[in-house]
């Protein structure tokens, strides 16, 4: 089966302040995410799941018909709260979903073939889609996944602090990712995570960092399914409002057991992203640079 590409569009944009998935970012009426579904169709991708919320199921379609779903074969999976293993039940008073683990298991019924995961508010460059495609027609297995790196001091967000999945390597091969919840540049130029104790770690500005952007077999989906049944049991004990799964929670094991490998593939593209409202300038001028150097078309779609 063909690749496919997931793109996680569920997220409720909390330090954001309103749904950035669907913010228009140009003149033509392109959200962030109509650039990489450009960078995919370019690099081969021909079919799409979208991970999104009833809340704007409408408008979201509508936009998507408009444009990329001209070209795509287009499917949609919906993260809910409540979609959980057997045996457990949301938390009374809990209001937020689980988290990207859980919004891959909304498409579990979709992926058929290896998959590329991103989010629907990151820019990645068309480099990372080149290397993922050809992955995942050549190189992914049950046992060989990947992901594409990128330096963390090239994800940074000016306006407030980021989260950021740390990732060690070896001979091009994750060791072990580890994600750190409130990344910033201090006033000195270092890069540190603030923990909850307050004391802080300096990261080392070439450290490799997952935007999930990752490239799966579809038997991934069995291990994320696995590892939500364990984390929801420490969720339910440790942080039953607010505790999440993430999508990469289950590597650190495999990796420690030997049963899968992580390739790290480079990208040179620089990330940039609207994580609060202050970045979104920035963000338009950069898309409009794009635009007028030729690197895209005016009109995306035709």
């Amino acid at each position: 089966m063909e690749p496919i590409l997931v793109i996680m569009a569920a997220g409720m944009g909390s330090r954001y302040g309103g749904n950035k998935q669907l913010d228009k970012i140009t003149d033509q009426g392109d959200i962030i995410m109509d650039f990489s579904l450009f960078d995919a169709y370019e690099a081969g991708f021909r079919r799409v799941c979208f991970i999104i919320k009833h809340d704007f199921e409408d408008v979201f379609k509508a936009h998507i018909e408009g444009g990329a779903g001209k070209k795509y074969e287009t499917y949609y999976a919906f993260q809910e709260l409540d979609d959980l293993p057997s045996g457990y039940s949301v938390p009374e008073g809990r209001t937020k979903p689980y988290g990207t683990g859980q919004a891959v298991l909304a498409a579990r019924d979709i992926i058929d073939a290896p998959f590329a995961v991103i989010n629907a508010d990151d820019y990645y460059g068309k480099e990372c889609f080149v290397k993922l495609y050809s992955f995942l027609k050549n190189d992914c297995d049950a046992a060989h996944h990947c992901m594409v790196g990128f330096k963390i001091e090239n994800t940074l967000s000016e306006n407030g602090t980021v989260s950021r999945g740390i990732c060690t390597s070896r001979d091009g091969k994750m060791t072990g990712i580890v994600e750190h919840l409130a990344i910033a540049r201090e006033a000195n130029g270092e890069i540190t995570d603030t923990h909850e104790d307050g004391s802080k770690e300096v990261i080392p500005s070439d450290a490799p960092v997952s935007m999930n952007c990752w490239g799966f077999s579809k038997e991934y989906v069995d291990a994320i399914k696995a590892g939500f049944v364990e984390r929801l049991e420490v969720i339910n004990k440790e942080n039953p409002l607010k505790g999440e799964f993430y999508i990469q929670s289950p590597i650190n094991a495999q990796i420690a057991e030997g049963s899968c490998e992580y390739k790290i593939l480079t990208s040179g593209d620089k990330w940039f992203g609207v994580t609060y409202k202050e970045d979104k300038p920035d963000v338009v001028a950069k898309f409009k640079a794009l635009k007028e150097d030729g690197t895209y078309p005016v009109e995306l779609w035709g």
